[in-house]
C-alpha cells in the first residue's frame, strides 16, 4: 500500500480569508516502508505572511518572492500524490489549504482528497490516547522519536517526523511508557498487552553448541583468574 505523508505551511489559519499554501511536504511510504521519495516545494503565495504565521514556520515573504506559483506545480504535486492514501495531522486543516489551492488555478481536480484516501492522525492519536495532548511534539515524546531538530515547523522535517510517529503508532509495538498531562510516564496496559500478546508466534530457541559452551567456560575461566576469583558469572551458575 502506497502512503504519502504530507504537511503544509500556510500564510494564516484560514483559506476563506485569502491565506495560501507556501510550503508542501511529502514523504512516501510503501508497504510501511520509507521509501526515500518525497516531494517538497516552497510556494509564492503573492501576499503578505501573518507575523503569528512567520513565528511558527520562519518563512517570509522576501524569502518567497522567487519561489514557483502553486498553478507551477500542481501537475507534479497530483502526480505524486495520485492513487495513494494521504496521512496529514489535522488533516481537516491541510485539506482545506490544498482544495483552495486548486479552486484558485479551477485544476481539472476540484479535491485533492477526490484522488487520494486520507489519513488522520490527529484524530487516530486521540482514539489511541483519550485524554491527552496529541500534539506532533507530544506523540515524539510518548513515543520517543528524536524531534530535537525542530526549532521552528518546517512541512518537509514535519512531514519525516510524522512518518516515524505513523509507523510506530500503528506497529502495535511502542514505549512502555505514555506521557500524561503532568508528564508523568505510567506504564502504559494496551503496548503492554500487544508486547506480551499470548496468541503471538513463539520464539525461536538457538542452543549453544558443544563448542560454543566450552568456548564461554573457558572464558569464564579467564575473567576468574585476572579478577582473582571475583567472577560474578560463575558465582550466579554456582560453581563457585
Amino acid at each position: 500500500m502506497r502512503q504519502i505523508v504530507l504537511d503544509t505551511e500556510t500564510t494564516g489559519l484560514d483559506p476563506k480569508h485569502g491565506h495560501r499554501v507556501i510550503e508542501i511536504g511529502c514523504v512516501e511510504i510503501n508497504n510501511r516502508r520509507l521509501t526515500g521519495n518525497h516531494f517538497h516545494k516552497y510556494l509564492n503565495p503573492q501576499r503578505d505572511i501573518d507575523e503569528a504565521a512567520v513565528e511558527v514556520h520562519g518563512l517570509t515573504r522576501q524569502f518567497l518572492n522567487d519561489k514557483p506559483l502553486f498553478k507551477n506545480i500542481e501537475r507534479e504535486f497530483l502526480e505524486f500524490v495520485d492513487g495513494a492514501e494521504l496521512v496529514i495531522h489535522n488533516a481537516p486543516f491541510d485539506i482545506g489549504f490544498l482544495n483552495s489551492e486548486l479552486s484558485i488555478v479551477n485544476s481539472k481536480v476540484k479535491k485533492v482528497d477526490d484522488v487520494c484516501g486520507v489519513l488522520d492522525t490527529l484524530a487516530l492519536a486521540r482514539k489511541k490516547h483519550p485524554g491527552q495532548r496529541n500534539s506532533l511534539d507530544a506523540l515524539c515524546k510518548r513515543y520517543g522519536i528524536d524531534n530535537s531538530k525542530r526549532q521552528l515547523h518546517g512541512a518537509l522535517l514535519d512531514a519525516e517526523i510524522l512518518a516515524d510517529v505513523y509507523l510506530i503508532m500503528t506497529s502495535g509495538q511502542s514505549s512502555f511508557f505514555s506521557a500524561k498531562e503532568d508528564d508523568e510516564q505510567t506504564i502504559n496496559a494496551v503496548d503492554v498487552k500487544r508486547v506480551f500478546d499470548p496468541q503471538r508466534a513463539a520464539l525461536k530457541v538457538l542452543l549453544a553448541s558443544s563448542e560454543e559452551i566450552v568456548a564461554h567456560e573457558n572464558r569464564l575461566s579467564e575473567i576468574d583468574k585476572k579478577s582473582e576469583g571475583a567472577c560474578v558469572w560463575l558465582q550466579l551458575d554456582g560453581k563457585k
